[in-house]
């Protein structure tokens, strides 16, 4: 009994009902929402929820349409202080049956970024499907209200800093003009 509450989030493809969505609800408790944040580099994830359906598609194919619920807890990018978000995205898999992989791990090959297709296994792993999509809707650069960078120039001794200013496209120009003035 143990072993079937555990695998709950595992669903074998050819238990599945071709006929109607199955229904799947993930709401982890709190030593699995640590183990979920340390894997993602998070100070804390206070909530994470995931619920949707699969439903065939097709002969052999399967949709899982879900959404993902989480309140994470991430350091600001400038002060490391906590920066709390809240996310609720939409999820969605397309699992194919014959999508494969690429032979060689050292092969590339190009991905759409609007592609959420996967390979058709034996199961379905609805955890990995959901710390797949936590971690692509985490913010890149979370910063705490009111954090700013500084400026800070660097330059070898006798040189003059470049600043925020001259890395303008049009910088160089201005002063350009200014020296063509000068010089009539």
């Amino acid at each position: 009994m143990a072993n079937k509450a555990q695998n709950k989030h595992r669903l074998r493809v050819s238990a599945l009902d071709t006929q109607k969505p199955t229904t799947f609800e993930l709401t982890p408790a709190a030593p699995a929402r640590k183990e979920i944040a340390r894997q993602l580099a998070l100070l804390d994830l206070r909530k994470l929820r995931f619920a949707g359906n699969i439903r065939a598609t097709g002969n052999a194919d399967w949709i899982l349409e879900g959404k993902l619920g989480a309140t994470v807890v991430q350091p600001c990018v400038v002060t490391l202080d906590p920066v709390t978000t809240r996310i609720d995205v939409p999820v969605t898999r397309e699992f194919v049956d014959g999508l494969e992989q690429p032979a060689e791990e050292d092969e590339e090959i190009e991905i759409s970024p609007d592609d959420d297709s996967e390979p058709l296994g034996s199961h379905i792993n609805l955890e990995t499907v959901m710390i797949e999509a936590l971690s692509l809707a985490l913010p890149l650069y979370p910063r705490a209200d009111g954090a700013k960078l500084a400026e800070s120039n660097f330059a070898p001794e006798g040189i003059q800093p470049m600043s925020d200013e001259d890395t303008k496209p049009f910088a160089g120009l201005a002063s350009l003009r200014d020296k063509l003035k000068k010089g009539e």
